[in-house]
């Protein structure tokens, strides 16, 4: 098998040291890639440093071209991606090629906005001794990004953090999951190509393969002075108060709810609550977790949900019609088991699923839950959701906020004071209506509140996140 080498500078590099990833589905090893050592992420820290004066000062027509290159390539090799993603991580492999095409959309979509990094003119006169005075604001990049992936989504939160960072003229120090480092090295050899065939003598993104611990050594390295960070809140937050000199985005995850209403279209409801929870083994930020039913319809929804839920296909992720693979590791679907046990022992009933062999965990249903169990007060990350009856909107909004996290959350109703009344009072970053908090237009602004994390991604306002604004005052 060959050793996947990382990139430094503008060059394949090894090392003494090796990582093997395994597909959680086979249990077999399927990559072997070399591993980073500190002193070549020191190395690449200079290089990019040293780079960015470059990089930044292309014009913006190079820049976008870069990004429409990057999204084209992508495009060229997009069923490479999903079979790469698949066999590191277990996705299955149609969820794979969705990934692959929002990546190819992220970089087309940062090509445009690089074009519409504008700025403004402000009045400076508005107080005596201010006369005949102007100001010309404009964004500026800040420098080198330190990218912190998780192996969830390998290949678009990879691009979530790039396409923005170099459509805004910064330069970015990838560090990729560990399971997943094949992807984030494939992508990064995309774009060094990329580079290569525009003439340009560097590369403005660098890739290590290090671990966690030993990039979090850098993390307030002067020379970074961006860290996006995506991943569990308890690195997220520890590493925070390190990072004094340096601009932070944190999307730490969260357990969201969804309401259904008495108004709503429940097969509409069951069938996306279903595949809001369960396809990729609901090892999404935003999976659905906890889900509300109006009791006037909750028999008639349990009995939809249920029956869609026995149709969900589970396996093989290599297999087309897989909707729920296995998780990452048999770690990952013991812990997962081991919540579920616990609510049961606890008064709370199995309606569907519960069984596990090595990472395969059968789509979950739980009923009689409580608040404080933790498959509803955690972020589980697994097929498993629970349904719980309110009687009262208004009421169940407080239900939904009772989370220490706050990323997105749905609503089914053709209520409109209803809508309006839950997307001006729970608390997360994204209300999602007639639809499950799992849905995410790459465009938009996607962030969370409270543990969820803080800042925006989504192009326009990820280049928001990572510029600068500068003041000329004109005389």
């Amino acid at each position: 098998m060959e050793i996947e080498k990382f990139i430094i500078k503008n060059e394949f590099v090894s090392s003494n040291e090796t990582a093997e990833i395994i597909n959680p589905y086979t249990q077999k090893v399927v990559k072997k890639v070399y591993k980073s050592s500190s002193a070549q992420i020191n190395e690449s820290l200079d290089y990019l440093n040293y780079i960015f004066g470059k990089y930044r000062n292309l014009p913006t027509y190079l820049k976008a071209e870069l990004l429409e290159k990057i999204s084209e390539k992508i495009k060229q090799n997009k069923e490479e991606f999903a079979q790469l993603m698949t066999t590191e991580m277990g996705k299955p492999i149609k969820f794979s090629r969705i990934e692959t095409e929002r990546a190819i959309f992220n970089f087309k979509d940062g090509a445009e906005e690089a074009k519409r990094i504008m700025g403004e003119i402000i009045p400076l006169d508005l107080l005596k001794g201010s006369e005949n005075k102007f100001g010309i604001v404009k964004r500026f990049p800040l420098g080198v990004i330190l990218a912190i992936t998780p192996w969830n989504f390998p290949l678009n939160l990879v691009a979530h953090k790039i396409a923005p960072a170099l459509a805004s003229g910064n330069v970015v120090l990838l560090k990729p999951a560990s399971a997943t480092f094949a992807t984030g090295i494939e992508l990064v050899k995309v774009i060094k190509e990329s580079c290569d065939e525009l003439g340009l003598d560097f590369c403005p993104v660098n890739v290590v393969t290090a671990s966690g611990s030993e990039i979090e050594k850098f993390v307030s390295d002067s020379r970074v002075k961006m860290v996006s960070f995506t991943g569990s809140p308890i690195v997220g937050w520890g590493m925070k108060p390190k990072l004094i000199m340096q601009k932070v985005a944190l999307e730490l995850g969260g357990n969201a709810g969804v309401i259904v209403d008495k108004t709503a279209d429940l097969e509409l409801a069951a069938n996306k609550i279903a595949l809001g929870a369960f396809a990729q083994a609901g090892q999404s930020c935003i999976s659905v977790q906890r889900v509300f039913v109006h009791d006037n319809i909750n028999y008639e929804f349990e009995e939809l949900l249920l029956n869609v839920t026995k149709k969900t296909k589970f396996g093989n992720p290599f297999e087309e019609d897989t909707i729920v693979g296995p998780m990452i590791n048999i770690d990952e679907a013991k812990r997962a088991e081991q919540w579920i046990d616990d609510a049961l022992k606890d008064g709370a009933n199995i309606l569907h699923g519960g069984n596990r062999k090595e990472a395969m965990l059968e789509p979950t249903i739980l009923v009689n839950t409580k608040s404080k169990h933790n498959v509803n007060c955690k972020e589980i990350f697994a097929p498993v959701l629970t349904l719980r009856k309110f009687s009262d909107f208004k009421n169940v909004i407080e239900e939904v906020n009772n989370s220490d996290f706050g990323l997105q959350a749905g609503v089914f109703t053709k209520n409109i004071d209803n809508a309006f009344f839950a997307y001006n009072n729970i608390e997360t970053g994204g209300v999602i209506i007639n639809d499950v908090p799992t849905y995410r237009m790459d465009s938009m602004p996607y962030g969370g509140m409270k543990q969820s994390g803080t800042g925006r991604e989504g192009l326009r306002y990820a280049i928001e996140e990572m510029t600068e604004r500068k003041v000329m005052v004109v005389s």
